[in-house]
């Protein structure tokens, strides 16, 4: 009997394993077909990969919904070739400052904020992080911040929008998360 290196090093994945890579490939997918969408404002995307990440943050955890944003912009940086360019730091910054909002919004109890309010906070949060790296490092005026108010009532309603698709598929697509656990 031959013992593979995996098996060696116990490296062998579980169903969590499977099911964070399914929902890593599918925030990929949307993020390649949104760089496709023409955008009314630099920098308004609908943020489609983000609708993953939300159904991850139910399915799998704070870690998993991080694991998923964080692949999902590698990898689409690494797709389209803007690895370590500006659009890949501001896409960077506003994934990091999503999921820190996330991270926030764990204390609060579900029944206050569900899927959709997570969604809402998410954008914001992205949207504070980018404008961010873009003036510290991008564009040096005050003359960015004439543009908040439309960026934010994109954000809102991106959130919303989001957040909605993101219930349905957790209500349709089970497949995409591994079983309960059994109980000991």
């Amino acid at each position: 009997m031959t013992v593979s290196a995996s098996d060696r090093i116990g490296l062998q994945p579980g169903l969590e394993d499977h099911a964070l890579a399914r929902m890593a490939a599918i925030a990929l997918v949307l993020a390649m077909v949104e760089t496709a969408l023409p955008s009314p404002l630099p920098g308004v995307k609908p943020g489609l990969g983000n609708i993953i990440t939300l159904v991850a943050l139910e399915r799998l955890g704070w870690k998993g919904a991080a694991w998923v944003s964080l692949l999902r912009v590698l990898g689409a940086a690494l797709l389209v070739g803007s690895l370590f360019t500006p659009g890949f730091f501001l896409s960077l910054a506003g994934a990091a400052t999503s999921l820190a909002g996330l991270a926030l919004m764990r204390p609060l109890p579900a029944t206050w904020v569900g899927p959709v309010g997570q969604s809402v906070v998410a954008a914001f949060f992205h949207l504070a992080g980018q404008l961010v790296v873009a003036r510290l490092w991008l564009v040096p005026s005050d003359g960015l911040y004439y543009f908040v108010p439309l960026l934010a009532i994109s954000a809102l309603l991106t959130g919303i929008v989001n957040g909605v698709v993101a219930v349905k598929l957790m209500d349709r697509l089970q497949w995409l998360t591994p079983p309960p656990s059994p109980s000991p």
